[in-house]
Parts: structure tokens; C-alpha cells; sequence
């Protein structure tokens, strides 16, 4: 399959980059090279980077040379530059969740988060802490004395929140894979944003010790990248039971890389639009991007029937009810005392919490446990589920209200699965109207991620979506 050509040379994805360093047709400090180029070109426009680790990462990339002219084996990662959101706790740099509120000291309390440790035991070289929203909440605030996150597609548009660097720097090759989280969507809206690919796993998959919370009972980790394949190679790192994570699940981990057959026939896949909750409208050509992307599942073996998603509007508010409360609580003494000093969107999404009562949040719970129940029941009719990430691509960020933040979610689907805790993965199947990326959610069986990246990885042999070079970033640049 060919590469756009451009600016940005995107030869590999992960899975090929690392099958690249052990054939000898690409050296560890090239790949790293080509990363580097790419943020010095790129990322004062784009704002991925926080922090970068640029001669620490040309150490790592030149011992892994070392190691492959000796002869001794590799680990997984090895020699592979990755984005790390900074919400994660990293020895190498300063945590600051994007914030002038959080604390350096809890970092340093904290030491290395599981996630950081995981990716170093794996080889990989972390490039630099990428740029988020403020706690991983609310929009761009361009007061803030961070960088504004910008679309590589269009410059004018969103990167998406809060993995925003993660997706923005996956899409303009300054890294090959990512880590994200994902409360809200914060995985799945950069990677639709971006065209790129992400992975919510199911709650407890992957630990968070080490990372600023959010919603305790609602936040996901999961690996970013351009291909389901690089997250079946990510997740095989970085997924397993932690004991310091009270929610970390104690369920074995599979062979993710290994389930991905191409092959989809005996799978069922249930598909909603869900059309009836595009409050801010359809793009023009989501429709027909949509319908061609079950056509191409449906030609991988897949049986297509159509599903209505049990309880999708109590489901997304209880996302809404239980993130408020439980980032307010997380926040209320800070809130009181630091007031200024927060963004003015996390003001607001922060501050909402103080109208959700006790009440209001057992019986958010109550309904979570339903909807849970009822999808569960579903997957006994169905082996996976296809939706919409959204209805529109990235927003103009001219158009974003940072005092009525949740405007920004207008017609994106991502809430719905958090309190269900699915797996659920997000994969471009094309340009909006407006020339930015659509995108298709998968979601499956708790702890089936599995079948998930496996009907992805279907997807992707057999389409190109996921090759584009961002169309900003093809023109030449003064």
C-alpha cells in the first residue's frame, strides 16, 4: 500500500519499525532521527510537546544499536519512540497535567508511574511528555501559558481532548506509538480527530498508579498508534494486574499480536448509527464513510446485523454525573483556594461537580449497574459492537466555548462506553466534507480486546486510511 507523500516521512508504523530494526533495513537512532525532524518541524505549529527528551532518547537509541550489532536480543519496544501523556509520573521530567495547579512534589512522591516503568522494561524510548487539557478536562484555553493543541489536518481545527499530543504527534510522525487516557473519550476523540488509531481497554486493564486521576471509576489507559496492530503490540506491554492499583484487574493477559487473523468470518457485529443522537448535526460525507466501513467488515467475513445500544442517554449522563463528582472531589480544596489559577473551561467542568449530591451520585451508580447488565446481554446476541466515533470531524477552534465546554462533544459518541467499561477502539475510515478524519468505534466483550483489535487489524488490511499523512502538513511551509 503507498504513502502519501509530503513533508513527513512515515514509512513505518510500530509493528514495522520493529520488524525493520531486527531485519537491519533501519537503525534505532534513524527512526529516532526521523521523530526528532519531525517535532522541530512541526511542533511549535502543532502543539504536541511539554517536555522532550531528546539526548537521553539518542542514549537509548544507540544502545539498542549496540545490542543489535552484538547480537542480543530485544525487547519488545526496542529502539521505538513513544509519546507519553503528562498525566503519567516520569523520572525524566516534570508532571504537570498541563496545569499551574498540580503540585511537582506528587510526582516525585509518586516516583515512576506503572505505565512509564512498563514502556522502559519494554525497551521503548519515551521522546517527551505530550500536551493534554488541564487535568485531562475541558478545551483549549489559549490564557493558559501552555501550548494550544492544533489539528495536523487543519491547523485552524482541534487536536481533540485530552490525549491531545498523543494523537496530534502519532498523525505527524514525531513518535510511533502513545500512551493516553480516557474518561470521557480522551483516547478515542484525538485518534478520530487525527486519524489515527486508539484503544479504550476495558476498566482495570491497564494499571494507573502513577497517574493524576480524573474520574476514579471511570478512567482508562490504553496505547495510541497509527494501526490496530501497533496497539495489539502496545497493549501486550503494557496491559496486567498491578497491586498498587486498588481497580487494576486480576485477569490474564492474551497474546494480542497473535489474534490478528485478518479473518472475521463466524463474527457478528451489531451496528447502530446512532444518528438519533447526532445533536450537532452529520457531516455530509459521514454516511457514506460509515456504510462503506461495514462493507469492508462485512467483506473480511463478518455477519452485519443492525442494534439499538441499550440505554445511550442514561449512559453518557451518568458519565457526565460521575466524572463531575468525582474530579470535584479530587479538586474541591484547591477549587477554594486556587481558584485563578486553574484554565477557565476546567474552572467550569471542575466546579460543576458541587451541584451533583450523594444522591444524585448513588443513583448515577444504580443506573450504571443496569446499563452494564443490559450490554452484557447484548454481547450474548452479538460478538462486537459498531458505532461512530462521532458525526463531524474536528471543530474550528474559533468555535470553542471554553465557558460552555461540553459543546465540544456536540455529535461525538465516546461517553457512552466509560461507565460500561468495554473495550472500545476508535479507526479512521475517512476525510470529513471539511477534509478532516472520520471515524468508527469497535467495541466487544469486557476484556475482549482481543476480537476488537482483531476485527481493526481486518479493517485496516484492507484499507488505507490509516497511511494518510495529515494534509497541513503536506504544504510547504515558509
Amino acid at each position: 500500500m503507498g504513502r502519501s507523500p509530503g513533508a513527513l516521512d512515515l514509512a513505518y508504523s510500530l509493528t514495522e519499525a520493529a520488524a525493520a530494526l531486527r531485519a537491519g533495513a533501519v537503525s534505532a537512532t534513524e527512526l529516532l532521527e526521523r521523530a526528532l525532524a519531525n517535532a522541530d518541524a512541526h511542533d511549535g505549529e502543532i502543539g504536541v510537546f511539554l517536555s522532550r527528551f531528546d539526548e537521553r532518547a539518542r542514549e537509548q537509541a544507540a544502545a539498542v544499536d549496540d545490542r543489535i550489532a552484538a547480537g542480543a536480543p530485544l525487547a519488545p519496544l526496542a529502539g521505538i519512540p513513544v509519546g507519553l501523556k503528562d498525566i503519567f509520573a516520569h523520572p525524566h521530567a516534570p508532571t504537570t497535567a498541563q496545569s499551574l495547579v498540580l503540585d511537582p512534589e506528587w510526582a516525585r512522591s509518586v516516583g515512576a508511574s506503572v505505565v512509564a516503568r512498563r514502556l522502559q522494561a519494554a525497551g521503548a524510548i519515551v521522546v517527551g511528555k505530550t500536551t493534554t487539557l488541564e487535568f485531562a478536562i475541558g478545551v483549549p484555553d489559549p490564557r493558559t501559558p501552555f501550548p494550544v493543541p492544533r489539528n495536523p489536518w487543519d491547523l485552524e481545527c482541534w487536536a481533540g481532548g485530552s490525549s491531545s499530543g498523543s494523537g496530534s504527534g502519532l498523525a505527524a510522525g514525531m513518535f510511533l506509538g502513545a500512551v493516553g487516557s480516557d474518561t470521557v473519550g480522551s483516547i478515542r476523540i484525538p485518534a478520530a480527530f487525527n486519524g489515527i488509531t486508539g484503544l479504550k481497554p476495558t476498566f482495570g486493564r491497564i494499571p494507573k498508579s502513577g497517574m493524576v486521576p480524573l474520574g476514579y471509576t471511570l478512567d482508562h489507559v490504553g496505547p495510541m498508534a497509527r494501526t490496530a496492530a501497533d496497539c495489539a503490540l502496545l497493549l501486550s506491554v503494557l496491559a496486567g494486574h498491578d497491586a498498587s492499583d486498588t481497580y487494576s484487574a486480576p485477569v490474564p493477559v492474551s497474546d494480542y499480536p497473535a489474534a490478528l487473523t485478518g479473518d472475521l468470518r463466524g463474527i457478528t457485529i451489531g451496528v447502530d448509527t446512532l444518528d438519533r443522537y447526532a445533536t450537532g448535526g452529520i457531516d455530509p460525507a459521514q454516511p457514506a464513510r460509515f456504510a462503506a466501513a461495514i462493507d469492508i467488515l462485512r467483506q473480511a467475513g463478518a455477519a452485519i446485523v443492525e442494534v439499538e445500544v441499550p440505554m445511550y442517554a442514561e449512559a453518557t449522563a451518568v458519565d457526565i454525573v460521575v466524572m463531575a463528582a468525582e474530579s470535584h472531589a479530587y479538586h474541591r480544596g484547591d477549587l477554594l483556594t486556587r481558584w485563578d489559577d486553574y484554565g477557565r473551561a476546567t474552572r467550569v467542568s471542575l466546579a460543576a461537580g458541587e451541584v451533583v449530591s450523594g444522591a444524585d451520585y448513588v443513583q448515577a451508580q444504580r443506573v450504571r449497574r443496569i446499563a452494564q447488565q443490559r450490554m452484557q446481554e447484548m454481547f450474548d446476541e452479538v460478538d462486537l459492537i459498531a458505532t461512530p466515533t462521532g458525526h463531524l470531524g474536528a471543530p474550528r477552534l474559533d468555535t470553542i466555548d471554553p465557558y460552555a465546554p461540553m459543546n465540544a462533544l456536540a455529535s461525538l459518541h465516546t461517553a457512552y462506553w466509560n461507565p460500561l467499561g468495554n473495550p472500545t477502539l476508535a479507526m479512521p475510515i475517512g476525510l470529513a466534507a471539511a477534509g478532516t478524519p472520520l471515524s468508527l468505534s469497535l467495541s466487544g466483550r469486557l476484556f475482549d480486546e482481543s476480537l476488537v483489535l482483531r476485527a481493526a487489524d481486518a479493517y485496516q488490511r484492507r484499507t488505507e486510511h490509516h497511511l494518510s499523512t495529515p494534509t497541513a502538513l503536506r504544504k510547504p511551509h515558509q
